[in-house]
């Protein structure tokens, strides 16, 4: 029976096996002539319990080195983290200073960057992941079913029988690492596809092992505020009503479901919206779960406009937007055919 369920986080992590071999096959690495930037694999050292690593961030006393300044001040557990998540950005220089926390989660912080002048726009959203070391998704596996995992550089992992595959069926914490980067590199690549398709959606910027960057909505002084936390007049309520539900019905024309999308995870700046937070998409096509998740992304929409007048049918908007794309009972999938 499916259940509403939400992500949380525990921090569990072990020792990784054949970590330095495997990760170089499994790194993310620069390609020569795209245009997106995702960060080159560095080679580590052997891997640390977590009680060391805890220990070793406790007893840094200036976690930022002096060829990483920034003007935000990380917290002392966040400083190290922080550095090896986007260092590899100013090597790059694609980042030019981190000015500000913008959101803090359980999962991922959002941090404002300010961008080098080769860069399209003045100021960078980087949403960098909590360390892998300390973390564990739970509860998402109703999301990842039927998706691809895929490598550092967002291509698919093909065979079956290959160590990384073995090791995410077998749960071993390297399993959990590649898990973890596949994670985050749907989260990016979506982001890439959707804003290749018009779709209301920050301009994705680059991808590293743990951390994203994308156009940052909103100015130097504010963020854009979410949907949640904003009173919109009846016109214009009524006009991104119109907005959101072409973004929900593109996404699904394409195959996508967003999975977790409310008037949380979509932000409003000068009387546009725009959706984030992609981690958890799902494919409607190959996930049993789909129609469902489906449902509940309409109705949580038409909640929120509910409450800024706009009256709407979740349950029909949702039925007549999967018969228009997907032709597929609800509960089934392509593979149920076979």
């Amino acid at each position: 029976m499916y259940h509403e369920e939400t992500l949380t986080v525990s921090f569990d992590y072990e020792s990784f096996d054949d970590y330095e071999m495997l990760a170089a096959r499994f790194g993310v690495q620069q390609p020569e002539d795209g245009t997106n930037y995702r960060t080159k694999d560095r080679r580590k050292p052997k891997r640390k319990s977590p009680q060391q690593e805890v220990a070793e961030l406790a007893d840094t006393p200036n976690a930022l080195e002096e060829d990483f300044r920034i003007s935000y001040t990380p917290a002392r557990y966040e400083a190290i983290w922080l550095k090896e998540s986007l260092q590899p950005f100013f090597t790059q220089a694609l980042l030019e200073d981190v000015l500000a926390l913008v959101k803090g989660g359980k999962e991922a912080n959002v941090y404002l960057c300010k961008a080098t002048p080769t860069m399209p726009t003045p100021y960078i959203a980087a949403k960098v992941y909590r360390p892998r070391q300390f973390r564990n998704l739970r509860n998402d596996k109703m999301y990842r079913e039927g998706r691809e995992l895929l490598s550092g550089l967002g291509i698919p992992i093909k065979n079956q029988d290959n160590r990384e595959m073995r090791a995410v069926r077998k749960k071993t914490t390297f399993g959990a690492e590649l898990t973890h980067i596949s994670w985050l590199m749907h989260e990016y690549v979506t982001l890439e596809r959707l804003f290749g398709l018009g779709a209301a959606v920050p301009a994705p910027l680059g991808a590293g092992e743990n951390a994203i960057l994308m156009a940052f909505v909103g100015d130097r002084y504010r963020p854009a505020p979410v949907l949640h936390g904003v009173t919109l007049p009846p016109a214009e309520a009524r006009r991104l009503f119109e907005v959101v539900l072409h973004n929900i019905d593109l996404m699904l024309q394409y195959g996508m479901i967003h999975g977790d999308l409310s008037a949380y995870n979509i932000l409003y700046w000068e009387g546009a919206v725009t959706l984030i937070d992609f981690p958890q998409v799902t494919l409607s096509e190959s996930n049993h779960n789909a129609f469902r998740i489906f449902q509940r992304d309409v109705r949580r929409v038409c909640e929120y406009f509910a409450s800024q007048g706009v009256s709407s049918d979740p349950q029909r908007l949702a039925t007549e937007m999967w018969a228009k794309h997907v032709r597929l009972a609800p509960d089934r999938t392509v593979q149920d055919r076979e």
